[in-house]
């Protein structure tokens, strides 16, 4: 017994032994035919990206400095990178501007509100038109498209916001935007995507059409809502031409990027006046002013894009459910 254990067991190494080397041989033969392919590609790779990182950071990191740099100096020209005379004056002009904090409260309560409904009423409206049984999905799919490329204009926009008690009202930078076609039909399309098999099983199970969309669709969902939700935030964030156009005249209902704004206008308008070149024998331009106030309007979506990138990788249903 033990001498034919031994021979078995001198039989499974050896064939064991010799699917290694298959192994190897297999392995070291990839590795020749591609190697150098592979190498080219990988140089050509890493280089042109380093030159886009280069470019698409560049604009940013030469606002930034001239943002901290004097603004007479810098209309000598010649700043890149590091500013080369340094001062905080730019941002405290910027700081300093009348109603600027409540601007500020308006524009961050526009921005969770707004995003927080457009996100909740474009995922319902998607689930709903991405259902099968839904007799006029495609008639209302086809409606909503025609929507993004036509519209009443701008003053017939207006006559209804105000016949809608919308003007002089915080709820005009809301409700216009709940509902998006474009938003509405990047999330069907998503959904459209996630496997039958998991809603048919919901059912089975006894769930109703809310709780799949709760429990089922929208835990699958979490990339495109987050890539819905940052394009909403960043609408909201940056959006001026409302205020101006819809609350002009109330200053407890004034924006974040509409008091900057004015404070561009005003400081590039001022020309040669003297207050004018006062601030210009200081250190205050209006090309620094505007750089600061480029780097204030641009820091909170920077800030938040860092925890919403993780999820913009779609395909978690990959392996969910097997066929």
């Amino acid at each position: 017994m033990d001498t034919a254990n031994a021979k078995i067991y001198h039989n499974d190494s050896a064939i064991l032994g010799k699917k290694g080397d298959l192994k190897n041989k297999t392995v070291a033969k990839r590795r020749k035919k591609t190697s150098i392919g592979d190498k080219i590609f990988t140089v050509c790779n890493t280089i042109f990206m380093i030159l886009f990182v280069l470019i698409t950071l560049y604009p940013v990191l030469n606002t930034l400095a001239i943002s901290f740099n004097d603004g007479t100096d810098a209309l000598r020209g010649g700043i890149y990178l590091i500013p080369r005379k340094f001062t905080l004056k730019n941002y405290v002009t910027v700081m300093q501007k009348d109603n600027l904090i409540t601007g500020a409260y308006i524009t961050v309560l526009r921005t969770l509100i707004g995003t927080f409904l457009s996100l909740a009423t474009n995922a319902i409206l998607a689930y709903i038109v991405s259902r099968k049984e839904f007799i006029f999905r495609k008639q209302l799919s086809l409606f909503w498209v025609v929507t993004m490329y036509v519209n009443g204009g701008l003053i017939p926009t207006f006559l209804l916001y105000k016949n809608l008690h919308l003007t002089n009202s915080f709820w005009v930078y809301v409700i216009p935007g709940t509902i998006s076609a474009f938003n509405m039909l990047v999330i069907r399309t998503y959904m459209n995507g996630i496997s039958e098999s998991l809603t048919e099983a919901a059912q089975l199970d006894g769930a109703g059409y809310t709780t799949i969309f709760l429990k089922v669709i929208s835990p699958l969902c979490k990339p495109v809502y987050a890539t819905i939700a940052l394009f909403v935030a960043v609408y909201q964030w940056n959006s001026w031409f409302d205020a101006m156009l819809y609350n002009r005249m109330s200053d407890n209902l004034t924006t974040l990027q509409y008091e900057l704004m004015k404070l561009l206008s005003s400081v590039t308008n001022q020309g040669t006046s003297a207050e004018a070149m006062k601030n210009a024998m200081g250190t205050v331009t209006p090309t620094s002013v505007r750089a600061a106030a480029t780097i204030i309007t641009m820091l909170p979506i920077i800030c938040i894009y860092p925890f919403l990138q993780n999820y913009f990788v779609a395909g978690l249903t990959l392996g969910g459910v097997k066929e």
